[in-house]
């Protein structure tokens, strides 16, 4: 098999990347076409240079960030893709069950199951976990850099306590073409998976290959608000929460009234007034442990 790493040289697992050439080598893949980036958003033209060499497996080491970028250049392609969780939070990886060992991790890349998912499509963008626009996508922007390196985690409960008294907007949402929501809003999360960050539950049932996407919009507005509705969601109950509504959708439609941040899989982006979202059914091949 012709494998490619491609890895974020900023992130950090077990022993390292030193570590993770052993436990390729251990497996008899000595020489893979090996690269190192700094950004993530460098990701895309290493992997164009895998593609063209005919790799069959591309290994990402990383975070979700890093997943997104990856999975955006590999849509639509049989080449399947392998994640190494190095990263702060790495949602994708624990959804799928990849293990948290290099070793562990590396055996499944190479001798897993290969499950098909769905990718959401965000502004031209594809996207592997969720897709943020408001609170969270300000919370990731103020936690990114060397906040999130130093503190981990804790970057996000620090940065989201910044943005608790954030001013709502207007939005204005259809799903599958028919109008669904109208209204303020603190938060709009469009999710291919359940949980968000800490493990924190937000859509009940959702499935990375059940070809929707699940769209939630939060209307907590202030601390005791929002203290009420993550307390309904650290046990699984976000949707009952007064503060939050949601529903499954193929194809989304949003307006807002001013510019708002958003975020993919934890990679934070520019500020938009309107978007389109959709779902790419099985759109990308990745590995996980034998069932």
């Amino acid at each position: 098999m012709k494998v490619a790493v491609i890895a974020h040289s900023g992130k950090s697992l077990g022993g390292g990347l030193d570590e993770l050439r052993r436990a390729l080598a251990d497996e008899g893949v000595a020489d893979p076409f090996w690269r190192e980036v700094r950004k993530s958003r460098k990701a895309p033209a290493e992997i164009a240079k895998a593609l063209k060499r005919g790799v069959e497996l591309v290994v990402v080491w990383g975070g979700d960030g890093m997943v997104q970028r990856c999975v955006d250049a590999l849509a639509g392609c049989d080449v399947a893709l392998a994640i190494i969780p190095a990263g702060t939070a790495n949602l994708l990886a624990t959804d799928l069950g990849v293990p948290k060992s290099i070793d562990a991790a590396v055996r499944t890349a190479l001798h897993g199951d290969r499950r098909r998912l769905d990718l959401g499509r965000f502004r031209g963008e594809r996207f592997a976990v969720m897709a943020g626009v408001g609170f969270d996508a300000a919370m990731i922007r103020d936690a990114g850099g060397g906040v999130k390196q130093r503190f981990g985690r804790a970057a996000y409960i620090w940065s989201g306590s910044r943005h608790l008294r954030a001013k709502p907007f207007r939005a204005t949402i259809e799903a599958n073409g028919a109008p669904w929501y109208k209204g303020k809003a603190t938060l709009i999360l469009i999710g291919n998976v359940g949980r968000l960050i800490g493990g924190v539950p937000v859509f009940d049932g959702a499935s990375p290959d059940d070809g929707e996407l699940d769209l939630g919009v939060v209307t907590a507005d202030g601390a005791v608000e929002w203290a009420r509705m993550l307390a309904r969601a650290a046990f699984g109950k976000a949707a009952g929460s007064p503060f939050v509504q949601t529903t499954r959708a193929t194809t989304i439609k949003v307006e807002l009234s001013r510019k708002v941040l958003y975020e993919l899989d934890g990679g934070d982006r520019k500020r938009v007034k309107s978007f389109k979202a959709a779902v790419e059914p099985g759109a990308i091949e990745v590995c996980v442990p034998r069932s």
